[in-house]
């Protein structure tokens, strides 16, 4: 299958290269050969977007809706399909891969009926015979870049609003799941979505980023939306500065859970399997360090090794706890990670580190590992807060281990790499889940349960390294975009100046009360 992009509803190659997207855990699958663009596609995919905006936004939004609503169908439909697709290609395990098209319905599902309730706002004037008004209105077009991580979950969170709102998207998703992309859009066409209302545009990051800045410049833009890393998140958003841009940009984290000594142990043990190394490791969302109290630490650290070291790791069709990296330069990159591993750190959970291989096997490895990307889970103990791998994210299956004694000082462990994206406490007190929710930095808060997992009606966003405080999901993605307008209506017959013609009412502020002692 060969891929190109999609501007205004027809297919474009401009030959600037090939990228072979391969199954990571079947190299010698070859899943797509993607077409890649030049800049230059991405302002004219930018300058469709704006031609055909004004038609789209003057559609009645609750149609807008309805088209909302008939992707969602669609996208149940092939829900199975969808899944195994994404499977293929960036070797997520079934069970998550369901889940996420299940998060691509829940998005449909949520905001059709938000079309009925872009709400505006009737505000009182403060002077006769005049009505003042607010409206939310469409940016424009919207430009979206994502990651591979999520190939369709996380573009519906900004695909589905941004169109319901009336806005053109743009949309460059990763190359190494670009089948996956395409599948969404074909699906998102074929809603009614109409041609140029949403083009697709595959091209590397340099390409991106060059088309980017001309289609900026050109004033074609008006939003961006990026998901990925915090360095390349930094660069775009220091772009959209030069032109007044407010991005949306959900960047990477180093998310921290954090075990008090009252927690249930085993309920922790799960969470943090799950969310270190549900996708290797390779979420935004990630458990990136475990801060344990040292009364229980060793204990916690007894069972999440055993836990780690019986899991299986191998084949995504099957019941596993993680599949492959994602694609090649991931997968180079965890080798780069293990590199900080230092002489301090015991290496727990598995029978060696790096890629598994005849020589380095892992136990009860299922499939073939010789076939695919596959990599060692890796437990660290011993991690000191100025370490690299607790201060950075590591984007792979690797979670590291340090204690603490009082919550003041978990709370400063956790803030402490810089991130915010999302933490996790566990702990049978509401007064410590409380205390910690006020004072960590992070913009998603979980007790009891992991640093992973998203609700389509639940704000999600990070601060510090991990965005700039926009929030996708829910009501709050709205704000993204669409812009408030004021309208005010004067039906007075004469012009009344605000803060200068307004009516005044003279208190008297010298009264006072009588002495209580006073004579009755």
């Amino acid at each position: 299958m060969t891929l190109s992009s999609v501007v205004d509803g027809a297919e474009h190659d401009d030959g600037a290269g090939e990228y072979v997207s391969r199954n990571p855990s079947r190299l010698d699958d070859v899943v797509a050969r993607v077409a890649l663009a030049r800049p230059e596609t991405l302002r004219r995919a930018a300058e469709s977007a704006k031609r055909a905006q004004v038609a789209w936004s003057e559609v009645p939004a609750p149609v807008r809706g309805r088209v909302i609503a008939s992707l969602g169908r669609l996208i149940e439909a092939n829900k199975t399909s969808l899944a195994e697709l994404v499977t293929r290609e960036i070797g997520k395990p079934v069970a998550e891969a369901l889940g996420e098209v299940q998060e691509m319905i829940d998005t449909c599902d949520f905001f059709l009926g938000e079309g009925r309730r872009l709400y505006g706002q009737t505000v009182p004037s403060e002077m006769p015979d005049k009505q003042l008004f607010t409206f939310r209105v469409p940016v424009g077009v919207a430009t979206v870049i994502t990651a591979g991580n999520f190939p369709v979950a996380v573009p519906s969170w900004y695909l589905v609003p941004a169109l319901l709102c009336g806005n053109a998207v743009v949309w460059k998703p990763a190359e190494y799941a670009a089948a996956s992309a395409r599948a969404f859009a074909e699906m998102a066409w074929r809603a009614g979505v109409p041609d140029g209302v949403l083009n697709l545009v595959f091209a590397d990051g340099a390409a991106t980023y060059d088309g980017l800045e001309q289609a900026l410049a050109a004033g074609l833009v008006h939003k961006v939306g990026f998901t990925g890393s915090s360095a390349v998140g930094s660069r775009v958003g220091e772009l959209c500065g030069r032109y007044l841009q407010s991005p949306c940009l959900e960047l990477g984290g180093k998310n921290p859970m954090v075990v008090a000594p009252d927690a249930d142990l085993e309920l922790a043990v799960q969470g943090a399997l799950f969310s270190g190394y549900g996708t290797a490791g390779q979420r935004c969302t990630s458990l990136g360090s475990v801060i344990a109290h040292v009364d229980i630490r060793d204990e916690f650290v007894c069972r999440l090794d055993a836990a780690l070291r019986g899991a299986p790791v191998g084949d995504p069709t099957r019941d596993v706890l993680y599949g492959p990296m994602l694609d090649e330069k991931f997968a180079d990159n965890y080798e780069k990670i293990l590199g900080w591993i230092a002489g301090h750190h015991r290496v727990l959970g598995s029978s060696a580190t790096g890629r598994i291989t005849a020589e380095a096997p892992r136990h009860g490895f299922v499939g073939d590992y010789r076939a695919g990307l596959f990599y060692h889970p890796v437990l660290l103990d011993g991690v000191r807060p100025q370490d690299e791998v607790f201060q950075q994210e590591t984007f792979g299956p690797i979670v590291g281990v340090t204690d603490y004694r009082t919550l003041g000082e978990a709370v400063e462990l956790a803030n402490a790499p810089g991130y915010g994206l999302s933490a996790s406490i566990y702990t049978t007190d509401p007064a410590t889940a409380f205390r910690f929710r006020a004072r960590v930095g992070a913009g998603m808060v979980s007790v009891n349960n992991s640093t992973s997992g998203a609700e389509a009606h639940l704000p999600f966003g990070g601060n510090g390294r991990s965005g700039n405080g926009s929030r996708q999901s829910g009501i709050w993605v709205l704000d993204q975009f669409t812009r408030w307008q004021s309208m005010n209506w004067d039906f007075s017959g004469k012009l009344q100046k605000a803060q200068m013609d307004v009516a005044t009412v003279e208190p008297d502020l010298d009264y006072r009360l009588p002495a209580a002692d006073a004579e009755r």
